[in-house]
């Protein structure tokens, strides 16, 4: 038996041609589809922060707080501008900003090449796991007199215990993140022959990535707090250092512009890390929202 394979005709080009299959409509739907859950999800999360705000705004107005203490939300965004414009505002968020940059840039620099070596070299864990195990367990606070005696009250033992704090959760995220890749992935790895290094670059530290950058965002948090609670020990600059002598002031609106300065850091820094994440990690499936 004979098969004759027919040449497809081809596509008729023309005036009596079929018009091309055009799907920029289905395109546009979707767009639209989109746009529209981003704005449902985007009005969401904005009614519940308004919300909040209104919930402070009235509180103290409606004399269910003390104004004394939690002044209304209008007075504190008043105090917030007031700073903004004289210039103290950036001053203390450039000097915090710098402290905490360096401590965590350090953090990221030294606990990943470190987590990734002690996660894929077993003696190396068995040998560190007593330490690790030692400092992931003791509060970072409660060791700022110990950095502040062994390197004085200026800007090295400030920058230290941000590094100090930020090490562990990025630490210790990289190494659960080596001992949980698929091993399957390295055995096609191994069986193609790549040395040990090629293999935790082209293997491991990819399919690492994603819980890395879960202990990143965690120390980026960290980063600010521990730092603000350092700057009201001896600082002279610094949003730990403004809301300190607010206090002590008694201007008590501009504490709390301080404070909602804080959560805006941490929430830009947080978002800042979520798309680095992406970008490094665009070949997994994206979570919604």
């Amino acid at each position: 038996m004979t098969i004759v394979l027919e040449k497809p005709a081809p596509a008729r080009s023309g005036p009596g041609a079929p018009p091309p299959h055009d799907d920029t409509p289905a395109r546009g739907a979707r767009a639209l589809r989109a746009l529209g859950r981003l704005s449902r999800l985007t009005l969401t999360r904005s009614v519940v922060v308004l919300a909040l705000f209104a919930l402070w705004e009235l509180a103290p107005r409606w004399e269910l707080a003390d104004r004394t203490f939690l002044p209304p939300f209008t007075e504190v965004a008043a105090a917030w501008w007031e700073l903004a414009l004289d210039g103290r505002l950036w001053e203390n968020t450039e000097a915090s900003l710098v402290r905490s940059g360096l401590g965590f840039g350090l953090a990221v620099l030294c606990a990943v090449p470190l987590g990734l070596l002690i996660g894929w070299y077993r003696p190396l864990a068995d040998l560190l796991n007593p330490l690790l195990e030692l400092f992931r367990n003791t509060a970072a606070l409660a060791l700022l007199p110990v950095f502040i005696l062994l390197l004085g009250i200026g800007e090295t033992s400030k920058v230290a215990i941000v590094l100090f704090a930020c090490t562990w959760p990025i630490l210790l995220n990289t190494v659960s993140a080596v001992r949980t890749v698929d091993p399957t992935l390295i055995r096609l790895a191994r069986s193609m022959d790549l040395s040990a290094p090629r293999l935790l670059q082209k293997v491991v530290l990819p399919a690492a990535l994603p819980t890395v950058f879960t202990g990143i965002r965690l120390a980026g948090g960290t980063a600010i707090l521990v730092l603000v609670a350092a700057e009201m020990v001896g600082a002279k600059a610094g949003l730990g250092f403004l809301i300190n002598s607010s206090q002590y002031n008694f201007a008590i609106p501009q504490m709390y512009a301080g404070i909602i300065t804080i959560s805006a850091l941490g929430l830009l820094l947080n978002q800042l890390l979520l798309w680095a994440e992406r970008r490094l990690t665009s070949w997994r499936p994206q979570p919604r929202g």
